[in-house]
């Protein structure tokens, strides 16, 4: 192990909300899971008795050797990113953060990624373990600080995206990778046809490409590795320099496009690598294609059954990111298939019998 300044206050608190757990169970007392409660609008609204994880906090251990970490929840994300800064790495699947207050345990339970996510992979491919509060209000731990195969559950990867529905988020270990020697951001004027294609065609090809999207005509690409690959990319590309600042401002949703009016909502379209434009009665400038165009974003004031019918026919699905109360849909999440709802009902029973977490968060029945 070694020696780091902590940058987050260093506080274990996992006895308390285990009791508080144990007796919420006892009493059938929904729960609403709370951190830094930056991504309340993502999801349906909780009612329940808050169970706060901000003050379980700190970095447990990190060994930079090794590229693993283990924080306690409720971190805050910025503290855990400058911690791993100090040794020049990083979480690489770029979480966004929505505000000062958010925290690691937010960023895994709602399983968001950033621009890399194509190049790198998900929040959940670099979960390695998690100790995790039960429906009963025991600690257990699942997984471990390696990558390996599991039996039954692998809860550790199952919490990613489970927006605390499965069980409480308590410690989490990372596989951290180090920060690239060199990074270089582009931009090239093009066509929306165009640019498409030619993300097809870099996508052949083992360039460094950690991010590329596009909007109003012109193409956006961050070039990052070795300062001999990222040099001879940025001189074949060419294009126009572009503050590095741009790919936070598309993560964080800070970027100007995802400034709201007219009563419309902002959507999520996630779609299969080089999808076509759907046929939408959308503006232009309304679409941010990010991801290399596997996902856009939306603002419409279109009927969630209208987005998601084209996206489903295209193989992908629709998410809401405007609250109900503000003009978003009912039901954020595309509605499940019957058979896929009832993996999710039996695996809801089975962790939360008594349906304490987070109730009613992804979907009205449980």
């Amino acid at each position: 192990m070694t020696d780091l300044a902590i940058h987050a206050a260093d506080r274990d608190i996992s006895e308390r909300l285990c009791e508080q757990v144990r007796t919420a169970y006892e009493k059938r007392t929904p729960l609403r899971l709370v951190g830094g409660d930056t991504r309340a609008f993502y999801g349906r609204p909780v009612e329940g008795q808050p169970l706060c994880i901000a003050e379980h906090s700190g970095i447990v251990s990190y060994d930079p050797v090794e590229l693993v970490v283990t924080v306690r929840a409720g971190t805050r994300l910025s503290a855990l990113q400058k911690a791993l800064a100090e040794h020049h790495q990083m979480l690489a699947f770029e979480p966004p953060s929505f505000g000062e207050n958010s925290t690691i345990g937010g960023a895994v339970a709602t399983g968001l990624s950033g621009p890399r996510r194509p190049w790198a992979g998900a929040a959940r491919d670099f979960v390695l373990g998690t100790r995790v509060i039960t429906q009963e209000g025991k600690l257990l731990r699942f997984g471990g600080e390696v990558m390996k195969n599991v039996a039954g559950y692998d809860l550790s990867r199952l919490m990613a995206g489970a927006q605390g529905t499965l069980g409480v988020l308590a410690d989490i270990s990372f596989k951290v990778l180090p920060i690239p020697t060199a990074n270089h951001c582009l931009r090239l004027p093009m066509g929306l046809e165009d640019a498409l294609n030619k993300l097809a065609e870099l996508g052949r090809l083992p360039l460094p490409i950690t991010a590329a999207a596009w909007h109003a005509g012109e193409l956006y690409i961050r070039l990052e590795g070795g300062n001999s690959s990222v040099k001879a990319t940025q001189e074949r590309l060419g294009g126009e320099p572009l503050e590095a600042s741009f790919w936070r401002s598309l993560a964080n949703q800070t970027h100007g496009f995802f400034h709201l009016e007219d009563g419309k909502a902002l959507w999520r379209l996630s779609l299969p690598p080089h999808t076509a434009p759907l046929a939408l009665d959308i503006p232009e400038a309304d679409i941010f294609y990010d991801w290399g165009g596997s996902q856009r974003w939306v603002k419409t004031t279109l009927d969630a059954a209208t987005l998601r019918n084209a996206c489903q026919a295209a193989g992908g699905h629709a998410t809401c990111y405007t609250p109900q109360a503000q003009g978003g849909a009912a039901e954020p999440f595309t509605p499940l298939n019957s058979v896929v709802e009832k993996y999710h009902r039996n695996l809801k029973a089975e962790l939360d019998v008594h349906g304490i977490f987070n109730p009613g968060r992804l979907y009205a029945a449980f």
